[in-house]
């Protein structure tokens, strides 16, 4: 198949609870090289922990790059970019902020992977920034994410992105000593049984691969879609490839965010609640926390784990980087998980509920989703293209 690579092994992280912990022992024992890349960084317990292990690193000689978005990230301490480049670490910001109130096209294309490649070896992708699984939430439950730890011949996909990335913020910040490419030998032999592969989305020669290889997976679904995206405000070709499916009697169950984190993606997403729920697609809200999930199951075999969320943001903005897997042992686990937390931690949307709200109720997610065109027009890509 087209873009995907045979013998991977694709292992399932959920939570910063299996991810943090598979991170950090994979950075203490590098030897050469560590990228690492992240839209959020919070030097809570986890950032720390992070910080530090880097640090060692960097301390026995390896190759440290830690990329970090200058939005996302804008509020990094000081002391720890001190601490870090006295160790030895190499940091860089992707579109340094200068006003943090401004809007424009820069402010909106932001570097949002959450990626690792540590010495061609192994490699890290999903939705998880470097923070703990219960900084910000708005209650004792975790954030709920995914990430996935990758061995085998698709690392050297990989670890071309976050070389490139790298270079090429480093040439934009003028530092051209860290901008030489990345020396290390990657291995070519198989680590699984796993077919993968690895799509960015940038500015440049990768712009809609995120996007046409959902909609490709969605065409040919038979059985059941599933996706889990904490901000989901999909533009016409996907919004009716799910409803052509739904048509075609294939069942479509979406788990989206219930409690409000971002408010105008939030509303703007349920100015389609309707429109799904009459073509008989089923839609639960996660309420147990934050869900910052980004993930999508088709027909238990087709998956995906990444950074991008099904909104114009991500897949025409933003930076991104998603592991699309056809596996049937992955996809299962994967979807056996999302259908547990739909079980224990998610209500449904019922349509007659819908159609019974307050005018008002009603009125406020039209409104947002005029807004969102609005800012899309200010970026370039244009509202009615994407949004119509």
């Amino acid at each position: 198949m087209n873009g995907y690579l045979t013998g991977n092994r694709i292992k399932l992280l959920k939570n910063g609870a299996d991810y943090f912990p598979e991170l950090i022992e994979a950075i203490s024992w590098a030897e050469r090289e560590i990228f690492l890349e992240s839209y959020l960084f919070e030097l809570d317990i986890v950032g720390i922990a992070v910080c530090e292990a880097l640090m060692l690193a960097a301390h026995r000689g390896v190759e440290v790059k830690m990329l970090l978005d200058g939005f996302g990230a804008r509020r990094f301490p000081d002391d720890w970019k001190l601490k870090l480049a006295d160790a030895g670490v190499q940091l860089l910001f992707f579109r340094p902020e200068v006003k943090a109130l401004s809007l424009n096209r820069q402010r909106l294309r932001r570097m949002h992977r959450k990626l690792a490649v540590i010495d061609g070896m192994v490699a890290f992708a999903g939705g998880i920034n470097i923070l703990s699984d219960f900084t910000g939430q708005p209650g004792p439950e975790p954030r709920y994410d995914y990430m996935v730890e990758v061995r085998g011949p698709l690392l050297a996909v990989m670890h071309e992105a976050a070389d490139r990335m790298w270079r090429q913020t480093a040439w934009v910040q003028v530092q051209p000593e860290w901008a030489k490419p990345s020396r290390v030998k990657l291995p070519v032999e198989g680590a699984g049984g796993a077919l993968a592969r690895f799509d960015i989305r940038d500015n440049l020669r990768n712009r809609h691969g995120i996007e046409h290889e959902y909609l490709s997976a969605i065409d040919e679904a038979k059985d059941e879609i599933i996706i889990a995206s904490a901000y989901f405000l999909p533009g016409y070709r996907f919004r009716h490839a799910l409803i052509n499916a739904a048509a075609r009697g294939v069942k479509v169950v979406l788990l989206l965010q219930g409690k409000l984190d971002h408010a105008l993606l939030q509303y703007a997403s349920r100015a389609f609640y309707r429109l799904f729920l009459d073509a008989g697609i089923e839609i639960y809200e996660y309420t147990s926390g934050f869900m910052h999930a980004k993930v999508a199951v088709i027909d238990r075999h087709w998956a995906t784990v990444g950074s991008s969320n099904i909104d114009p943001f991500s897949l025409l903005l933003a930076r991104e980087g998603n592991v699309f897997v056809r596996d049937d042992e992955f996809a299962r686990a994967l979807g056996d998980d999302i259908h547990v937390m739909i079980s224990a931690a998610a209500l449904p949307v019922d349509l007659k509920d819908w159609r019974k709200a307050p005018w008002y109720q009603r009125l406020l997610p039209w409104v947002s989703h005029g807004v969102v065109r609005v800012l899309m027009a200010v970026s370039g890509y244009g509202g009615e293209r994407y949004l119509k």
